[in-house]
């Protein structure tokens, strides 16, 4: 390859131990043209390697909309870690920690443009409590979360608290949330008690935000069922994504997502197990004598159309069944901050390998879209 640089005006033999000044011009032009070549070389080398930067750049670079994020109001912050400390329940160090500043570094460090803001589940709002006394840290924690909302614009939202526990409550709340506040939505539980969403002491409440058209928000938490199964593990790891999964069968077999067709649902941690129990849930109830009033497409369609976030949910398994069962018009992308980092779940979500359109609808498209005003 190299003698094709060699100059064709030299015919010496290159057996030849004479010396002549050609010879040399053309050993010194041959290793400058030896080194232009292995730069041009190399520089292919670097330009490829930029080419690749440039493109997982350019993903991280657009803009990225966490749907899952949550915040911790001063007066809520102190009321949940004496809640926890009567019960001797450890402190997650993550909550403990958290400020605002944090919260705003954490998604610089990530490229997350914005956050919508909504309370972790345990104890939700709840602190064992009379109704009014809830009602009070409701309205408290929607309050600090539209302060934030207006005091920074564009980088926050708000799915804001309810009651759930009592109804007149939850329906006056539900009212300033939307009509005072601007709310983007509402973040409930997927479960109170020893009732689901499904049960029929939360129609009420469904219908109203059915008539508002509303975007609701589940966050899971552990069954009082099941809080101290002896699984080896801690209930974070197999109960609280199985809520999510009883959450959203019992809105199905209840008919809620049926009768109340105008609620834009979002479900936390890719759903849960519902991507990987859907063929069960199928096979047990989709003939069920009543299915055309509870799922008039069929169960599989009822679970395509609702909303689902990829919080602690990144890893190539989870999102592989998920996007098997729905399509990515479907995905948003949530951290579960400051439970798990902003950063290290946009980074998982950019390696899976997806399609850009595929990625920017996951990353931003569908969450602006769903949250509309």
């Amino acid at each position: 390859m190299f003698q094709r640089l060699l100059s064709p005006a030299c015919q010496h033999s290159s057996s030849s131990r004479l010396s002549c000044s050609c010879e040399h011009a053309d050993d010194s032009d041959l290793d400058n043209k030896k080194r232009s070549f292995i730069k041009t070389v190399g520089g292919l080398g670097v330009l490829g390697a930029s080419i690749t930067s440039l493109i997982a750049h350019a993903q991280s670079a657009s803009p990225l909309i966490d749907t899952h994020h949550h915040f911790y109001p001063p007066e809520y912050h102190k009321a949940w870690l004496e809640w926890e400390n009567q019960r001797k329940i450890p402190h997650f160090a993550q909550q403990e920690n958290w400020t605002l500043q944090n919260a705003i570094a954490a998604m610089d460090k990530a490229g997350v443009s914005k956050a919508i803001l909504s309370l972790a589940s345990t104890p939700g709002t709840w602190f064992d409590l009379p109704v009014p006394e809830v009602n009070k840290m409701v309205r408290l924690v929607n309050d600090f979360g539209a302060k934030l909302v207006k005091e920074y614009p564009g980088r926050f939202g708000l799915f804001a608290a309810l009651t759930m526990i009592d109804v007149p409550s939850t329906l006056k709340e539900i009212e300033y949330a939307f009509d005072v506040l601007g709310a983007d939505g509402v973040g409930i539980q997927t479960n109170y008690g020893d009732k689901w969403p499904g049960h029929p002491d939360f129609a009420p409440i469904f219908a109203e935000l059915n008539r508002r058209k509303a975007v609701v928000y589940f966050h899971p938490l552990v069954a009082a069922c099941c809080a101290r199964l002896n699984t080896g593990t801690y209930p974070a790891v197999i109960e609280v994504p199985h809520d999510t999964t009883r959450a959203v069968v019992n809105l199905l077999l209840s008919g809620s997502f049926a009768k109340f067709r105008d609620i834009k649902w979002i479900f936390s941690h890719g759903g849960g197990t519902i991507p990987m129990l859907a063929g069960r849930i199928n096979f047990f109830h989709g003939l069920q004598k009543n299915i055309n009033e509870i799922a008039p497409n069929g169960i599989e369609a009822e679970l395509k159309r609702l909303y689902y976030d990829t919080a602690n949910a990144t890893h190539p398994a989870p999102m592989a069944s998920l996007l098997k069962l729905v399509p990515s018009s479907q995905v948003l992308y949530g951290s579960d901050y400051p439970y798990v980092p902003m950063d290290t779940q946009a980074q998982a979500l950019s390696q899976l390998g997806l399609e850009k359109s595929v990625l920017d609808q996951i990353r931003f498209q569908n969450a602006t879209n769903l949250l509309k005003k």
